[in-house]
């Protein structure tokens, strides 16, 4: 039996024109909410996923993550939007269990299998948050940390039984 080792791939592209923000709407949600990037996950070269998203708050919930991730605990990660009726499920999940982890979408392209290695999907989900936080910067000209406390963000949070 041949054993396929699962790659990820994520792409984004920004769909929102480069003067739709700028620092000095930090606190403007609205304005924030509107910038918007086409985002897709590739899995073993399929289409796994393609949304557009409101990509500050993606982002936001992909560092918020990522800040509660340490070397001994790796938390579920459910990426919800405003714009979304929650009770559909997460637009996009990661779900650890063991040393996997299992991605989940409401909106998948392709019926593949979406289970991998634990530590290599972190590591492409916290590499994912580096990247789109450096091409946002440079794309949209602001910086994220003056923008963070006002993105608004659906914070799915485990509860310990």
């Amino acid at each position: 039996m041949e054993i396929i080792d699962n790659k990820i791939h994520f792409e984004y592209h920004f769909v929102s024109d480069k003067c739709i923000i700028s620092n000095k709407d930090t606190s403007d949600v609205p304005a924030v909410l509107a910038v918007d990037a086409m985002f897709s996950i590739k899995m073993n070269h399929i289409l796994y996923f393609e949304a557009e998203l409101p990509i500050l708050e993606f982002y936001k919930s992909l560092y918020t993550w990522k800040e509660r991730v340490t070397k001994d605990y790796i938390p579920e990660f459910h990426y919800y939007t405003i714009e979304h009726d929650e009770e559909e499920g997460a637009i996009l999940s990661v779900i650890p269990f063991s040393n996997k982890a299992r991605l989940e979408t409401i909106w998948a392209e392709a019926d593949i299998d979406n289970v991998f290695d634990l530590h290599y999907i972190v590591k492409k989900f916290i590499t994912l948050e580096s990247s789109l936080r450096e091409d946002m910067e440079e794309y949209y000209n602001i910086k994220l940390k003056y923008f963070m406390r006002h993105i608004p963000f659906s914070d799915y949070t485990e509860t310990d039984e």
